[in-house]
């Protein structure tokens, strides 16, 4: 059963949003500013606000890689998989760094604690690889020795 506060915020998300032209941007990323994801539940009422199909509103949130359809975890990780990071370890960066969750980008760890997401430029080409927590905390200058460090600060963070 869908969550009743998760619907309510999409309509007034909703209401407040439908009339803007181009409004199906705005709306996907109030909704999941507000709910850290996309309800499936949402879909639905997205498409008959917008008179749209629920197959163009679907079609949109899988296009974009930035938009959830899954509760994230306690934290969000962004490795920067752009080519200046690239070109100074992102990649050997990104295996550790899945190893270390075991999982795969798009996916969650196990207990809950991070959400690992690619991320194409943080805009901070010159002192990468770059990985970014939640909105706000940007690292540079990764190593997987450091990010072993931050890992285990992470962790220790509700």
């Amino acid at each position: 059963m869908e969550n009743p506060n998760h619907i309510l915020a999409v309509e007034q998300i909703l209401a407040a949003k439908q009339s803007l032209p181009g409004a199906l941007l705005p709306i996907l990323h109030d909704i999941q500013d507000a709910l850290g994801f996309i309800p499936p539940a949402a879909v639905p009422l997205i498409a008959r606000a917008l008179n749209l199909s629920r197959a163009e509103v679907h079609g949109v949130i899988t296009y974009y890689h930035y938009f959830r359809q899954s509760p994230p975890g306690r934290h969000v990780l962004r490795v920067c998989q752009a080519e200046a990071c690239q070109s100074v370890g992102s990649d050997a960066l990104a295996q550790h760094v899945k190893a270390k969750l075991a999982c795969d980008f798009h996916a969650m760890s196990e207990d809950g604690a991070v959400t690992l997401e690619p991320v194409y430029c943080l805009g901070h080409c010159a002192v990468g690889p770059n990985i970014q927590i939640d909105e706000t905390a940007l690292h540079a200058r990764m190593t997987p020795e450091k990010f072993d460090q931050v890992l285990a600060e992470l962790r220790r963070k509700p």
